[in-house]
């Protein structure tokens, strides 16, 4: 197996050549794309094996995997060596190492890994050196530093940061200097800073930052410029652009820009040219173009898409040319195609792909390794 730094740079190299153009069947010998679909219903983790050029996907074997109760969130480290399920029901965290070549999963010593109350979300900061959860029930987020060799996860319970009501979303910025967290019953966002050393957090000032209502979802564009958050009950987005020094958050002029009904989740493509948000109660997917300076959103020509049953997760591939879609009542995950330069989706023929028979997927996350 490669090293963990090895791949780190193989990921790093990758990310600065991901637009560049290439050859279709050599992009596919140089990386492997994995997704991982967590199922809520089932507390099972689902993995696929995502084809570069026509976006296609195919269950690995061994999937799905057995994870705790009601997962609600799933996380990579951005080495592409392990991959995180925070289960709500079970209060606890499953981690599982990643086959770079098969995608498939052998369990982390020591999982599953005692987290607060409510697990509701989990990311992984830019570094990979610390693992933030956000527990719902408990209103707070644990810090968790990372072994780099196994992946296994030390709670830093004495370092947990208060949030809002029934925190249901949480990312890092780009940088690893900001962590931000949607609280669904506050309808609000948290932002804190993170200290590099210790990995404890701080509020910034002024936070939380008010949204629409309950706020299910935030995050953040590739430049760390701009933060989006989807809101449930007011069926829009609110647009915040981020304090590079501070990391506090202004509302974007225009904000909150018009969604779907029952906005769950939304996501920002690689390039930060597009956003898409996923409408749980319209089954559709929104589409904007993001303007580059001011972080304001703009309908994409024949947004909303079709194509999604109660999607309660999106997702955009690294190579920002696909739109993954966790489709709640249907059990199953879409994928479409990504117009590169209007920003609009196209389904493909084959979609959707079945994870669990009353799985109810959740949660979704699309992985690029170097081989």
């Amino acid at each position: 197996m490669k090293s963990r730094w090895m791949r780190l740079i193989g990921l790093g190299l990758a990310a600065a050549a991901a637009f560049a153009a290439c050859d279709l069947s050599e992009e596919e010998s140089t990386y492997k794309y994995f997704v991982f679909a967590a199922n809520a219903g089932a507390g099972k983790l689902s993995v696929f094996s995502m084809s570069a050029s026509s976006g296609s996907l195919k269950e690995v074997e061994g999937s799905p995997y057995t994870v705790g109760g009601e997962p609600q969130s799933v996380a990579v480290d951005p080495a592409g060596q392990f991959v995180y399920v925070a289960n709500y029901f079970s209060d606890s965290i499953s981690a599982y190492e990643i086959d770079p070549l098969t995608g498939e999963l052998t369990a982390v010593p020591g999982q599953p890994f005692t987290a607060g109350f409510g697990p509701y979300a989990i990311t992984v900061e830019p570094s990979g050196k610390f693992a933030y959860v956000a527990n719902a029930d408990g209103g707070d987020v644990w810090p968790y530093l990372i072994d780099p060799d196994t992946g296994a996860l030390a709670p830093y319970g004495s370092l947990a940061a208060a949030a809002g009501a029934h925190p249901s979303s949480v990312t890092a910025d780009p940088t690893g200097k900001f962590l931000y967290v949607a609280n669904a019953y506050s309808g609000n966002v948290s932002a804190f800073s993170i200290n590099s050393a210790s990995g404890a957090l701080a509020a910034v000032p002024g936070s939380p930052f008010a949204t629409g209502g309950y706020v299910r979802s935030v995050a953040v564009d590739p430049g760390g410029k701009f933060a989006y958050a989807a809101n449930d009950t007011t069926r829009n987005v609110s647009a915040f652009a981020i304090d590079a020094v501070t990391g506090a958050l202004t509302v974007v002029p225009g904000s909150p820009f018009l969604a779907g009904q029952n906005a769950r989740s939304v996501a920002v493509d690689p390039t930060g040219a597009f956003a898409y948000v996923g409408n749980w109660g319209s089954s559709d997917v929104s589409a904007y173009t993001i303007n580059s300076t001011t972080g304001a959103l703009t309908a994409v020509t024949g947004s909303p898409f079709e194509g999604a049953y109660a999607p309660n997760a999106v997702a955009v591939d690294p190579s920002g040319k696909y739109v993954l879609v966790a489709n709640y009542w249907s059990d199953d995950v879409s994928v479409f195609v990504i117009n590169a330069a209007s920003g609009a989706l196209s389904e493909l023929s084959a979609s959707p792909y079945l994870t669990v028979e009353e799985g109810h997927p959740s949660a979704i996350a699309v992985v690029r390794i170097a081989q």
